[in-house]
């Protein structure tokens, strides 16, 4: 189980605890460290699968209801036409995966650049 929350569970315990090689320490005490980290935690949010913090989905939560109720008080909302965007779903919504590029030297990143923001 380790191995696929790996780097999540590294960063989390260097942050937390101040452990840097984990392997140093012996199971059970690894296992309490980890159990024992906040529920925001890197490594507890990548095993649940969730996005954002519980905090963040509540605050999201009212604001949506929140602009939502303001909404319906405009002529807008009276013809349900143009409701808001949910702060929710951009929040959550699934990305693409960004497009890593690299490069062999600092002149073609230049180019590259350049090249991107409608240069030459």
């Amino acid at each position: 189980m380790i191995g696929k929350y790996e780097d999540e569970m590294i960063c989390d315990l260097a942050e937390t605890y101040h452990v840097f090689n984990y392997r140093e320490l012996p199971v059970k005490l690894l296992a309490a460290l980890v159990s024992g980290l906040r529920a925001n935690s890197r490594v507890k949010m990548k095993m649940t699968g969730a996005k954002i913090p519980d905090d963040i989905t509540l605050l999201a939560a009212i604001y949506d209801r929140l602009t939502e109720l303001a909404w319906m008080q405009t002529a807008d909302g009276h013809k349900n036409i143009n409701r808001p965007v949910r702060l929710y779903d951009r929040l959550t919504k699934e990305d693409e995966e960004p497009e890593i590029m690299a490069f062999d030297s600092g002149s073609e990143f230049d180019r590259a650049y350049a090249a991107a923001i409608g240069g030459r």
